[in-house]
This record gives structure tokens, sequence and C-alpha cells, in this order.
């Protein structure tokens, strides 16, 4: 019985609630967003930013183009082609045709790089291209 041992002349009903179930769910649930949280924030491409202390907070944008220490090529955190950039790109300016694109960029990216894709970018019709930097 949950409310310890009793007699059966005692007619009094159970009035005590066993809150140790509640508590193992719980702690339990907690460790499995613990544990799934850094899985679910972990970025495709892992990108090492550049540093700079004159940088703003930018607003999200839909185009987030992130852009891989080898060159991998990511478009909103999925991974992509030059040839899925540049129709993701004309499909974003389509639809919104003041759409921003920021570059997350690893720092070293060469500018070669960096040119083919703003190249690319400006093409679709995008006019408007930010870098994301880290502050300092």
């Amino acid at each position: 019985m949950a409310g310890g041992f009793q007699n059966q002349q005692d007619e009094e009903p159970i009035a005590a609630i066993n809150i140790v179930p509640l508590v193992d769910i719980i702690l339990v649930v907690l460790i499995i967003f613990m544990v799934t949280a850094p899985l679910v924030l972990k970025p495709v491409i892992d990108v090492n930013l550049p540093k700079a202390s004159s940088g703003e907070e930018s607003p999200p944008a839909p185009l987030n183009i992130a852009i891989g220490r080898d060159g991998q090529l990511a478009i909103n955190g999925q991974t992509a082609t030059m040839d899925q950039l540049a129709a993701t790109a004309a499909q974003a300016v389509a639809d919104k045709p003041d759409t921003a694109a920021i570059l997350q960029a690893d720092k070293t990216v060469t500018l070669e790089t960096l040119t083919a894709i703003i190249d690319i970018i400006k093409t679709a019709g995008v006019k408007k291209v930010a870098f994301s930097i880290e502050k300092k």
C-alpha cells in the first residue's frame, strides 16, 4: 500500500501522494534533454568564424550560407552544391525581392571561394550580402 501499514479497522483514506516515481520520471526526461540538446544545436558544417569588435547582431535572413574549412557549403543548415545555391538564391529572390544573405565563412576559406559564392548570390538577384563574425 502507498501509505504504509494500516489496520483493517482504520477506515481513513490514503491522503499522501507518492512523489518518488514522479521525480524519477522528471530526472530521466532531464537527462534525455541534456544528452540530445548538443546534437540538435550542432551545425552541419564546423565553421571557425573570424573575430571583430565592431560587429552587430544581424536579423535572421532567409539565406544563411555556411562555408566550411574544406569548401563545404550549407544553405540554411542543409548541405548543398554551388548549383543548388544558385537555384535556392533565385527562388528566394522570386519569393521575396529584398532577400538578404548572410555568409558564415571559416577564416581559412580562400578569397577565390568567397568571390565565387558572392558572384553566384549576386547573379541570382540578392542585393544584400553580409558576413557573420564572432565578437571579440
